[in-house]
C-alpha cells in the first residue's frame, strides 16, 4: 500500500510539472519551438526506421547539442518558470487552473470607447490584451496598476502630460495590469520602413506571444490591430469591436472584412508589400 501511494504521488508530481510547463509555453513562441522539437524527433525516428543512414547520422549528431540549444532558446521561459515555482503556495496549488481571465462585454466597450476618443484627438496608444499567455515579464518592466479597465483610465494614461503615456498598457481579463511597459521591436522585413516604432513594438510582441494588440497612430489617428506578426489597419471602431469580440470572447463577426480573420491579415500585409502603398502603411 505504501509503495502504491508513493507511485501515485510520483505520477501526480510529474503530471503537475508537465502541466506547469505546458501552461507556461501556451500561446508563446516557446510553443512553436516545442512543436519543432517534436517534429525533429519524429524525423529522427523515421530516418532510423527507413534506414536513411546519412540523414540519421546528421540528426543524431545534432542531438548532442540539443540540451544546450534548448536552454538558450527557452531561457526567458525557464526564468519565468523558476520565479513562478517560487510564488506557488498550497492554496495556489489547490486553485490552479480553477479559472481563467476572460473579458466581459463591458470591458470590450470600455476599450473601444477609449480608442474612439484617442483616435479623434490623434493621441497615440498601444494596448496589449492577453489571451493564452501571461505577460508577467513584460508587465514587470512597467508600472504596476492592477486597476479595472475603464475608458477614462485608458484615456488618461495615454495623454501626453501623463508620465505613463510612453509605453504599452497590458490588459489581463478585466484589469489593467501595468502601464508604460517596454515591448520587443519586430525585426520583420515585411514591415514597410515608414511604419513607426509603436507599430513595430505591436508586431514584435504579437510575434512572440498570443495576444491582441491595438495601436492608435499619433500622426494619422488610424487604428491598427497586430496579431501573430501581422498588422492590419481598421476602418472604424465598429471593426475594432468585432475583432475584439471575435478574438477575446469567441463571438462571430458580422461584417465580411472582420470575418476574414488572421489569414486576411497576412494577405493584406503581402498586398501592401507588393503594391508599396505607403499611404496605407504610413500609420
Amino acid at each position: 500500500m505504501y509503495e502504491i501511494l508513493i507511485q501515485l504521488v510520483d505520477i501526480g508530481l510529474v503530471a503537475f510539472l508537465l502541466y506547469r510547463v505546458l501552461l507556461l509555453v501556451r500561446g508563446t513562441r516557446a510553443w512553436r519551438i516545442l512543436i519543432g522539437v517534436f517534429a525533429f524527433l519524429i524525423v529522427l525516428f523515421v530516418a532510423d526506421r527507413l534506414e536513411l543512414h546519412t540523414l540519421h547520422w546528421i540528426l543524431d549528431k545534432a542531438t548532442i547539442l540539443g540540451p544546450v540549444a534548448l536552454v538558450i532558446l527557452f531561457l526567458p521561459e525557464l526564468r519565468q518558470a523558476i520565479e513562478g515555482f517560487g510564488k506557488i503556495s498550497p492554496l495556489g496549488i489547490l486553485e490552479l487552473g480553477a479559472h481563467e481571465d476572460h473579458l466581459q462585454a463591458k470591458t470590450i466597450e470600455e476599450i473601444v470607447s477609449a480608442i474612439s476618443e484617442l483616435q479623434q484627438e490623434s493621441v497615440g496608444a498601444l494596448i496589449v490584451i492577453e489571451k493564452a499567455a501571461k505577460l508577467d515579464e513584460i508587465a514587470s518592466n512597467g508600472v504596476m496598476l492592477n486597476a479595472e479597465v475603464s475608458a477614462s483610465l485608458l484615456g488618461s494614461i495615454f495623454y501626453g502630460e501623463n508620465p505613463l503615456h510612453d509605453g504599452a498598457v497590458i490588459i489581463r481579463g478585466d484589469r489593467v495590469v501595468a502601464a508604460a511597459c517596454r515591448l520587443p521591436l519586430s525585426d520583420s522585413t515585411h514591415l514597410d520602413t515608414h511604419v513607426h516604432m509603436r507599430h513595430r513594438a505591436a508586431v514584435g510582441i504579437s510575434e512572440a506571444t498570443d495576444v491582441v494588440v491595438v495601436v492608435v497612430s499619433e500622426e494619422r489617428g488610424t487604428i491598427s490591430v497586430a496579431q501573430e506578426g501581422a498588422l492590419i489597419r481598421l476602418g472604424s471602431t465598429n471593426e475594432l469591436r468585432e475583432v475584439l469580440n471575435r478574438e477575446l470572447r469567441q463571438m462571430p463577426a458580422s461584417t465580411p472584412h472582420v470575418r476574414k480573420g488572421r489569414r486576411a491579415a497576412k494577405a493584406d500585409r503581402e498586398e501592401l508589400e507588393s503594391s508599396k502603398a505607403q499611404d496605407e502603411v504610413k500609420v
